[in-house]
């Protein structure tokens, strides 16, 4: 039995990706709208993006959006214990979300690995069941 707590499976390119990056849903603030164009052409390009993906990211979309307001509005009204609250959750759903869509670091290595054909057998370091 093999267990993998803790572990992130291989994200790799679904079988009907989207091929064309649809416009930003109107209803995404100044700042949700940018941060979807800004991704948007990446998750097409990296096809893991499917139209039943686009609700979470509008939901991370919305995420940014909402983390770059709170910063304005304590660059108006200083720090502001509410505020840091709403922030604070809106970057680790923005940080979850980016993880889900490649979007980070970490995750992006998840992505650029997938399907790249590489053989594990000549990587004298990984562990396989079959040595």
């Amino acid at each position: 039995m093999i267990h993998l707590r803790g572990v992130k499976p291989t994200l790799t390119p679904d079988r009907e990706p989207l091929t064309k990056a649809p416009p930003a849903p109107k209803w995404l603030n100044d700042d949700a709208r940018a941060e979807w164009k800004r991704i948007m052409p990446r998750l097409v390009a990296d096809r893991i993006i499917t139209k039943a993906d686009l609700t979470g990211v509008e939901n991370y979309c919305v995420a940014v959006g909402r983390v770059r307001e709170v910063e304005r509005l304590f660059a108006i009204n200083g720090l502001d214990k509410t505020l840091f609250g709403i922030q604070n959750r809106a970057m680790q759903t923005a940080r979850q979300l980016a993880a889900e869509y490649g979007l980070s670091p970490v995750s992006r290595t998840r992505v650029s690995g997938a399907g790249s054909g590489e053989d594990e057998d000549d990587n004298p370091l990984s562990v396989g069941r079959n040595r």
